[in-house]
């Protein structure tokens, strides 16, 4: 038998911990560098702001390789190569994101005022409306929405992962669930108008409606987040409760949901805040008004997408009072959103089960 203590030692094998390493300033200084050269560049030759920022780029990532393969070898050349690509990719995802909100935020803030939340637009022309009507319009239809889809979603989930494995009834239930994740949200809205002509007749529009077309969106996207969650809970949990005599659907209400409840309340959060912006759905079953109606189940009903929209697309002779009316309710619709993902990372870390509750 060959003593693998006695095997020689390679090259490979050895790492020289005294090896030349450029200085922790050296990206900083590298990309200070190549953005002088490139300003410089656009200033002389008039190359604009794009080509000064791809010629800045191209420098970064020639130049601080090179020199880093020629002081700290091949292997740390490639990581920082790798670095800066990653970073690269980080700056194009952000600058859509940081346009979108600069955009919102400076176009929308100057409209906010108290009465711009606390007044409707009924017999209001140009001035002096708000959005007190459309802002508790998308709240009702998605708190409606939400109570129609999470039961429904997590049961679904749970018979999937608990009841359902290898059943041929799972597997056609996953594929439905896969197909429903990618219907248009028109088609939501179809749906709903649909199903609600059969009971009211044509040209019904309610605000329940709208909240059957969310939850149709909303369905597939719990049931994915649940079944995933519940995926994470370990079996030896579940053994551990059988083997003291639990029932199984105790097992599942006292140890597998509680342990998942994290998880789930997250992807809850995050399917509300997806349909919170639908606007199709909405304009087929919904419509718009411009006062309140806080009753989901008679007459039109205001949201903040519609609201919008019609704002942009049929402002009439006001076109600024309007657009201005638009961007405002865009950005509170935005902090709706913000709002929904923040309480998400909360309630996940809430109902955490590292947290003892």
């Amino acid at each position: 038998m060959t003593d693998v203590s006695e095997r020689p030692v390679t090259a490979r094998d050895e790492v020289d911990f005294y090896a030349p390493q450029l200085p922790w300033f050296a990206p900083g200084l590298v990309l200070v560098i190549a953005a002088s050269f490139a300003a410089l560049v656009w200033l002389l030759a008039g190359v604009g702001f794009a080509g000064s920022v791809v010629l800045a780029w191209l420098l970064l990532a020639v130049a601080l390789p090179l020199w880093s393969v020629l002081l700290e070898g091949r292997r740390k050349a490639v990581d920082r190569a790798a670095g800066v690509m990653i970073w690269s990719a980080f700056g194009l995802a952000m600058i859509p994101l940081v346009s979108l909100v600069y955009t919102v935020v400076s176009k929308g803030v100057g409209i906010l005022s108290a009465q711009f939340f606390g007044s409707s637009m009924r017999g209001i022309l140009g001035e002096g409306g708000g959005i007190h009507h459309a802002i508790f319009g998308t709240l009702i239809i998605t708190g409606l929405a939400t109570l129609i889809s999470v039961p429904i979603g997590v049961l679904a989930a749970v018979y999937l992962i608990e009841y359902g494995r290898g059943h041929r009834l799972a597997r056609i239930i996953t594929f439905l669930v896969d197909v429903m994740t990618g219907i248009p949200s028109i088609v939501a809205g179809l749906f709903a108008y649909a199903l609600f002509v059969l009971v009211a007749g044509p040209g019904v529009r309610m605000g329940f409606g709208g909240a059957v077309a969310l939850s149709v969106l909303m369905i597939p996207i719990v049931v994915r987040a649940s079944e995933e969650m519940i995926k994470l809970v370990p079996d030896e949990l579940r053994e551990a409760a059988y083997a003291l005599g639990v029932p199984k659907w105790r097992t599942i209400t006292k140890v597998v949901l509680p342990t998942a409840v994290a998880g789930i309340v997250t992807g809850v959060t995050l399917a509300i805040a997806r349909v919170a912006g639908e606007t199709a759905p909405l304009l087929i079953i919904a419509g718009l008004t411009s006062g309140d109606n806080f009753n989901p189940f008679a007459e039109r009903m205001a949201t903040l997408p519609v609201f919008i929209f019609y704002s942009i697309q049929e402002p009439g002779v006001y076109v600024d009072e309007m657009t201005d009316y638009a961007w405002g309710a865009a950005l509170v619709l935005v902090i709706i959103v913000m709002t929904l993902n923040v309480a998400a990372r909360v309630l996940g870390s809430f109902f955490a089960p590292k947290s003892g509750r």
